[in-house]
């Protein structure tokens, strides 16, 4: 029998996974060009509306902007590896069967925004998006909730799009798209993105994807493998970021807001804090606005799960997020529906203890998004 919201809020002793209330950090929907052209501003409907039937791959920003980034061979949409969801209705009713109780949606198509050349386009589609994702996806009963886009060619657009939004009952967050962006995240033209959110009581999302772009974050467009590019494009892309950010101050003058970290995975993360206190150590004077060691400001982001790492010694997990204090920033994310996502009971695998579980399953998520376990949002 399927437990409701209600009946894992009640307070219940908790010891099956099924049982436990679960937050995915990380669900996408799929933000085709006929979607958004009701809700994208003229002259640049005229855009969606021309390549509305065009042919699309799966995660396919060159069908918005076609010949503006390099682009790896891919798979049609409704492939078996290139699932979509096109509805909230279909959403809930797949993401119950996997006792997903509430997500965090994020795009499919504009994980790739930092490629389109045009900084105005850009903006508009961002734009576009947050309006479509608000108005037809965000249903807190439901438990769907969304992140506004942050366009990072327009920062002071997207400031603008977040004030917007800040008290939208559905928007519990601000989506940075990382998949070559440039500069990176903690430059400080990025400022007004960041006082936005920290106003609005919004954590910031970096999300990565593969994508071929040279030189971010090094010349991946060599590799010759899909698993050559997966392995290190999602990993690199959030360390160039994550390291950005730290190094620059972003924490430091932004002491409120919360950062996280999604599709990335968790093991790179203690050896990216040894690594930043060792040249921290020897180059301090390069940060003076750094008042601790950049692990300290590292353990304050959160990390989301997917792709869980799948060591042979599923302990070895464990050991990791120990390593870095993470039993209270790691949350669990599947990347629901896409051909990698994870199923909930993959990480149950991994032996934390039952308190840890529900940390990670969702109380930590919680926290970050300032939500209830009803999806209702809990603060600005």
């Amino acid at each position: 029998m399927t437990v409701t919201t209600a009946e894992r809020a009640s307070g219940r002793s908790r010891t099956k996974w099924q049982d436990m209330l679960i937050v995915d950090a990380d669900v996408h929907v799929h933000d085709t060009p006929r979607a958004l052209i009701p809700y994208c501003d003229m002259p640049w409907r005229v855009s969606l509306e021309n390549i509305k039937d065009a042919h699309e791959n799966y995660l396919d920003i060159p069908a918005f902007s076609p010949g503006h980034t390099q682009y790896q061979p891919s798979w049609p949409t409704g492939h078996e590896r290139g699932r979509t969801v096109t509805t909230p209705e279909q959403m809930r009713a797949e993401l119950d069967p996997i006792h997903i109780d509430i997500a965090v949606l994020f795009p499919d198509n504009l994980l790739k925004l930092p490629v389109l050349a045009h900084p105005e386009y850009a903006a508009a589609l961002a734009r576009a998006y947050n309006a479509w994702l608000a108005e037809e996806w965000c249903r807190p009963g439901m438990g769907l909730l969304g992140c506004v886009c942050a366009c990072p060619q327009e920062p002071e657009d997207a400031a603008n799009e977040i004030r917007k939004y800040a008290d939208h009952p559905g928007m519990v967050g601000v989506f940075l798209p990382c998949a070559g962006v440039d500069p990176m995240w903690g430059n400080k033209r990025y400022e007004p993105i960041y006082a936005a959110a920290e106003e609005a009581g919004f954590p910031v999302l970096l999300h990565s994807v593969t994508v071929v772009h040279p030189v971010f974050p090094h010349n991946s467009h060599g590799f010759a493998t899909d698993i050559a590019r997966h392995t290190t494009s999602h990993t690199f892309a959030i360390m160039a970021n994550l390291v950005d950010m730290v190094t620059m101050g972003v924490q430091v003058r932004h002491p409120a807001l919360k950062i996280a970290a999604v599709e990335a995975g968790i093991s790179w993360v203690p050896f990216l804090m040894m690594r930043l206190d060792k040249e921290y150590l020897e180059k301090r004077r390069e940060v003076p606005w750094l008042t601790e060691r950049p692990s300290r400001y590292m353990k304050r982001f959160f990390y989301a799960t997917q792709p869980i790492e799948e060591p042979e010694r599923l302990r070895d997990v464990a050991t990791m997020v120990s390593l870095f204090d993470g039993e209270d920033q790691v949350v669990f994310a599947s990347d629901w529906p896409h051909h990698d996502f994870d199923h909930p009971s993959k990480l149950n695998q991994v032996p934390f203890p039952d308190e840890v579980k529900r940390k990670i399953f969702a109380e930590n998520a919680l926290r970050l998004f300032g939500i209830d376990e009803q999806a209702r949002r809990v603060r600005r």
